[in-house]
């Protein structure tokens, strides 16, 4: 980091906040010769996507919040030049189940083969569903094709799209509640769970939400370069941002971490933003201020006052667990594959149902579906110097909204996570207790974060790991598209400040895309 005072120096661009968005926008305006000063308030940069040995006495680096990449596009990597691996895991899914008394599963490979239709035939009866399965993400992936591209453009509209994709998928994607295609689609309630968990990550939403805000997550969580497929990065998500920090400085941004913003404030021309570095006040001017932080948060930073009323509420619960070794499944499958890919929990269709109902009721939902990811399986770097045996586990649970938490943190949280552990030990021979490692303090290895806790680590309101609720990646027929800003989805009410991060409109999940677009937005205005 350079030392000389920013406040005697105009930027071309500030940026505010250093997590991912904010250092592609900052690569790719330096890159392109623009002077770029990055604030970010912590320590360190990469938001929410780092990796960090989280447990005293082990040095295994855990993606501590964000965990496995999608929408980040290779061209986007391509032009950053970042020596950033992003490896596929070769199990999609596991799916543990109990029926009839006896328990068993269902395993969709990557790619799907024998053993997938195997599985699918077992657990329902027939070939019918793994037949409607196929389907069913075949007309996905034609949308995918479709809407990927345009990620890195200026915003098409709706109807351009549209016209472009088959009327069925549209309509079960787009225009109508995900659940009725689901429920249309579909028979076997497992099946149905599997296909729905990817509209409910991140999102407090019934499948039959009349908001379609289901159906905006599932779009996000379908479309990452033309696949969907989630990967993961070699090294932790820390090694991701730490590339693109490296791109930015090496491009020549100014980067000042430990750097908490306090005030921006617009005027014709441009923007000042007032920031601390921990020793004393600092002004920096700019002829842009990109903001890297949630909408809410940018309202008072502009001089708005803080209003509750439309805070953002995040829903999830993240646990990261240290194990000494995978236990071993009721079912019999192979550890080393059901923990490769998302191992489900108690996520039937019927289950969601009644944890949606429990939340929306104000209950930590009595059984709670949430998902287990094993990263060490295909990256063991991220270890260190642990003992052979040695795995992460990551749990993401669902239906945990903040509004559960506000009347007792501590209690509740505790309470889910005895519940989520149980949804895993119902399928398992060895508890989960029996594996867990131990710290230096001879405490478990066991990290386990609410919305509440997401807002005080990374100021995202509410905890809402997507800013708030996700916008459909396209343009309402009737938008106003008249200014770059408005043509690349990056505008606020302030025309010298724009968004660069998640609650731009094809923010959301680590991808670069909003920072990218904000990058793009600026270098058009000139």
């Amino acid at each position: 980091m350079t030392s000389a005072d920013a406040s005697s120096v105009r930027y071309d661009v500030v940026v505010v906040g250093g997590g991912h968005n904010g250092l592609v926008s900052a690569a790719y305006l330096a890159r392109a010769g623009l002077s770029v000063l990055v604030l970010e308030r912590l320590g360190h940069t990469g938001g929410a996507a780092v990796s960090a040995a989280t447990f005293p006495g082990r040095d295994t680096r855990l993606s501590r919040y964000s965990y496995l990449v999608s929408l980040m596009p290779e061209k986007l990597m391509a032009d950053l030049g970042l020596d950033v691996t992003l490896v596929s895991r070769p199990t999609a899914s596991y799916t543990p189940v109990v029926r009839d008394g006896r328990p068993g599963g269902l395993l969709v490979e990557r790619p799907e083969g024998p053993a997938t239709a195997a599985s699918f035939r077992e657990l329902t009866g027939s070939d019918d569903e793994y037949a409607a399965w196929r389907e069913f993400y075949a007309d996905v992936a034609d949308l995918a094709h479709v809407v990927a591209p345009t990620l890195l453009e200026p915003l098409p509209t709706e109807r351009a799209l549209r016209d472009r994709v088959d009327p069925g998928i549209w309509r079960d994607v787009v225009t109508r509640p995900l659940g009725e295609a689901i429920e249309r689609r579909f028979r076997d309630d497992t099946v149905r769970g599997v296909v729905a968990t990817d509209a409910l990550i991140g999102t407090f939403a019934s499948l039959d939400d009349p908001s379609l805000a289901q159906n905006r997550c599932f779009v996000y969580h379908l479309i990452g370069n033309g696949t969907g497929e989630w990967r993961v990065p070699v090294g932790g998500m820390g090694a991701v941002t730490t590339a693109l920090a490296r791109a930015a400085t090496q491009a020549g941004a100014d980067i000042r971490t430990g750097a908490g913003v306090s005030a921006i404030r617009a005027h014709e021309g441009g923007a000042e933003v007032d920031w601390h570095d921990g020793e004393r006040h600092r002004t920096a001017e700019a002829g842009t201020v990109l903001a890297n932080v949630a909408p809410w948060v940018l309202r008072i930073l502009l001089g708005e006052p803080e209003d509750p009323a439309s805070k953002p509420v995040g829903s999830q619960l993240k646990i990261n667990v240290l194990l000494d070794r995978l236990p071993r499944l009721r079912s019999g499958v192979d550890p080393a594959v059901a923990f490769a890919g998302t191992l489900h929990l108690a996520e039937d269709y019927s289950q969601l149902a009644a944890a949606h109902a429990d939340a929306a009721a104000g209950h930590v939902p009595a059984v709670l579906p949430g998902e287990v990811y094993c990263h060490s399986l295909t990256d063991p770097s991220i270890l260190g110097d642990a003992p052979t045996g040695t795995h992460t586990l990551t749990y993401f649970g669902l239906h945990t909204p903040a509004t559960l938490f506000d009347a007792d943190p501590a209690a509740t949280k505790a309470a889910a996570v005895d519940r989520a552990l149980a949804s895993l030990d119902e399928h398992l021979l060895d508890p989960i207790s029996s594996c867990v490692a131990r710290d230096a303090t001879g405490a478990p290895c066991i990290e386990a974060k609410i919305p509440q806790d997401i807002e005080r680590d990374l100021a995202m309101p509410g905890g809402h790991i997507f800013h708030g609720d996700l916008d459909w990646p396209w343009a309402a027929n009737r938008a106003r598209l008249d200014t770059p800003a408005q043509q690349w989805g990056v505008q606020t009410d302030v025309a010298s400040v724009l968004l660069c991060g998640s609650g731009a409109r094809r923010g959301g999940a680590v991808s670069g895309i909003a920072g990218h677009n904000a990058a793009q937005a600026v270098l058009a205005s000139r």
